[in-house]
């Protein structure tokens, strides 16, 4: 009786394990990302889950979470990494592993033909991004590039091309210490604000503007409070298609080679539009209103030799100097 019982333990262990993983590839996958309904990256993943779901027969579907309705991309990660959320397109966050401020060097790469060559698959770069992810329990699916950065200001600009003047301009930076030590050695003063609280700060005069986003994340989400736009490409943003590791590692064979498959697709499509979107963009800051107030080569080149000189030594130091300049070493030109 006693065997029969523990054969019978066993055979509901092998079952219910087998419903578990079953369910675990049946359901539908919940994705995160930071923009409004209808902006690039909204119909961009409506493409990725529309494809997926045909590909895969109906068997992996998704259902797209806009707006950071599941948390803010801080959190939001941090659940991907625990199963609470299953996938995301978003910005890396550094507030759990510092390291990954690396990928926000301010003037680290100089225009698109470079930063293809550092951040698509196989190479260096790509590899220390998915090497952070993984130690989270996160599996990187895709990159999908936005801009290189620039300033959105409220009032008019103080001697934007030059990194030594004195601006007088108080200006919201991510809470991270790339983006606050970039705007307190060019000039301006960095003032660390969430990005929820980000457009308040700037409509009720707390701040004069915004750093660490570029054109496209200014139409989005500050465009009612942006007079002046200065792309000095301050840094070039690349979001990344995140899934839970757990749940990637134990999804049937062929339906995870279609998701990496469709993921591959998805990011060599935004390579294709990114650096148009991003001119696009600008005009439509310009057609609502804004300045546009164009840098020349030698002026960034000025901003940036300065930011090299006083900002990636102290980034360094706090994400460790030997690791950190073996990254920066290793950035193709």
């Amino acid at each position: 009786m006693k065997k029969r019982f523990i054969k019978l333990s066993l055979a509901a262990i092998i079952i219910s394990s087998l419903c578990i993983g079953s369910m675990a590839t049946a359901k539908t996958l919940k994705i995160s990302h930071v923009r409004p309904q209808d902006t690039a990256i909204d119909k961009d993943l409506k493409w990725f889950s529309e494809t997926l779901k045909e590909v895969s027969g109906g068997k992996v579907k998704t259902k797209i979470y806009p707006a950071s309705a599941l948390g803010d991309y801080t959190v939001v990660q941090e659940r991907v990494g625990l199963g609470a959320v299953d996938m995301a397109c978003q910005p890396p966050a550094s507030a759990a592993d510092k390291r990954f401020q690396v990928v926000y060097f301010p003037y680290m790469v100089k225009n698109w033909a470079q930063a293809k060559k550092n951040y698509e698959p196989g190479a260096p770069l790509r590899k220390v991004v998915e090497d952070l992810y993984e130690k989270q329990n996160i599996h990187l699916l895709a990159a999908w590039p936005v801009y290189f950065g620039g300033i959105a200001l409220n009032r008019e600009p103080v001697a934007p091309g030059d990194p030594d003047g004195a601006k007088g301009i108080k200006l919201r930076v991510p809470p991270m210490k790339t983006f606050q030590l970039m705007a307190d050695n060019t000039g301006y003063l960095g003032t660390p604000i969430p990005f929820s609280d980000a457009f308040t700060a700037v409509q009720t005069g707390v701040v004069d503007g915004v750093i660490g986003s570029g054109a496209e994340g200014y139409y989005s989400s500050f465009r009612d409070v942006t007079k002046y736009y200065i792309p000095a490409n301050t840094h070039f943003e690349v979001w990344y298609l995140i899934i839970n590791k757990e749940y990637f590692d134990n999804m049937k064979e062929d339906q995870r080679e279609k998701l990496v498959d469709v993921a591959a697709q998805f990011e060599q499509r935004r390579w294709d539009s990114a650096e148009a979107d991003q001119a696009a963009n600008e005009k439509r800051l310009a057609d609502y209103g804004a300045k546009i107030i164009p840098l020349s080569n030698e002026e960034i080149d000025a901003i940036a030799d300065k930011v090299h000189k006083t900002v990636w030594p102290t980034v360094l130091n706090d994400v460790g100097v030997e690791w950190g300049q073996s990254v920066i070493d290793n950035i193709v030109e």
